[in-house]
């Protein structure tokens, strides 16, 4: 999978439909307390993947949840699911409010199955999210992310997620994201 920024803006009808879907599940959401169910679906919708719904408010993280593989039936379903939990439920956040929404700008993105990796070597933080595995830890970071510009930068994060400690052994593993933006 490569990587694509396909939003154009966030308050036109330039958004791209996955990050088109994950406002509207949002702003359903905040206001009324209504889970929407999808319309007609794109063909990315149709797949399945593992996805992440990241909200920035004023380029600040403002809620990022995801599935490091699929968990519905498809990525609409995948990304209402996030979407909800992203804007309510970041345990690093107070839940969206209604006031907020205005300010938001919403990212997609779609996991390739991750795959192992023999070493840092192999990771490119520019190219490749990563997962860690310590037991039943697990911490995954996504690529390309402002301020990450090492992999063993991405590999620290991961291991802080999951609370592990940096001297216990991981098993590392490697995935691209196609990301949908509204910036």
């Amino acid at each position: 999978m490569g990587k694509s920024d396909s939003g154009q803006g966030n308050r036109g009808a330039g958004l791209h439909p996955l990050a088109q879907l994950a406002k509207e599940t949002v702003e359903s959401y905040v206001k009324y307390g209504l889970v929407i169910k999808p319309g007609s679906l794109t063909p990315e919708m149709r797949e399945r993947a593992g996805v992440f719904v990241s909200l920035k408010k004023f380029g600040a993280l403002r809620g990022c949840i995801g599935t490091f593989e699929p968990t519905q039936d498809n990525v609409a379903e995948e990304i209402i699911n996030n979407a909800v939990n992203s804007a309510t439920r970041d345990p690093r956040f107070s839940p969206v409010t209604a006031a907020e929404l205005p300010d938001l700008r919403y990212s997609v993105d779609l996991l390739s199955k991750p795959e192992p990796v023999e070493g840092i070597d192999e990771l490119d933080p520019k190219k490749y999210g990563v997962i860690v595995e310590c037991g039943r830890r697990r911490g995954l970071l996504l690529p390309d992310l402002e301020g990450v510009n090492s992999a063993q930068e991405q590999i620290e994060i991961c291991c802080h997620k999951a609370g592990i400690h940096p001297r216990e052994p991981v098993k590392l593993y490697r995935f691209e994201v196609r990301r949908y933006s509204a910036i």
